[in-house]
């Protein structure tokens, strides 16, 4: 039986970038969560007047790939000790956070994130919420494989792709292919 967890660490371009490579992940959906407007537009949420962060909602295989593993490779593709923001993207839309469907992912990120407080792993105070799932909004088909489609754009050249080389070489052994 498969589970979803949805993610939000910044641009969710980086996040889908790195999910749809790591075996047992079944489908990543780009889209929004969080926010108080019925299916909000990238432009509202851009605007942060919808309350919504850009989220990566992952489809799993449980037996293949863990909540555990999936938590700790999104604590590695971000930062989540910034407020509202990933690098120089800023606003309530790029904040840090977990939205669970299960008691299970619920616990277990509560319980990574005090593992990494207690271990120090960050020079600042982890911020990233942890909300339970209401509702997931899919984001616009354009956003979907946006940094395979979209090589050359400057954004993803400069961010995704430095991201996604580092995201390679660390859990290499998690990829497909």
């Amino acid at each position: 039986m498969t589970q979803q967890i949805t993610l939000g660490g910044g641009c969710f371009w980086c996040l889908e970038g790195a999910f749809k490579q790591v075996r047992g992940v079944l489908k990543v959906q780009s889209g929004y969560a969080g926010g108080h407007k019925e299916n909000p537009t990238y432009e509202e949420v851009c605007s942060g007047s919808t309350g919504h962060a850009e989220v990566l909602q992952v489809t799993f295989e449980p037996t293949a790939l863990s909540v555990r593993e999936i938590l700790e490779i999104f604590f590695a593709l971000h930062d989540p000790t910034q407020v509202n923001r990933q690098g120089n993207d800023v606003g309530t839309q790029y904040r840090t956070s977990i939205f669970y469907q299960t008691d299970e992912q619920k616990r277990l990120a509560e319980e990574i994130i005090a593992e990494m407080e207690r271990e120090k792993t960050w020079d600042a105070p982890i911020v990233t919420t942890i909300e339970a799932l209401e509702k997931f909004w899919p984001a616009e088909d354009y956003h979907e494989n946006y940094v395979e489609r979209n090589p050359e754009n400057a954004y993803c050249q400069a961010v995704v792709h430095p991201k996604l080389a580092k995201f390679k070489r660390t859990f290499a052994e998690k990829l497909d292919g």
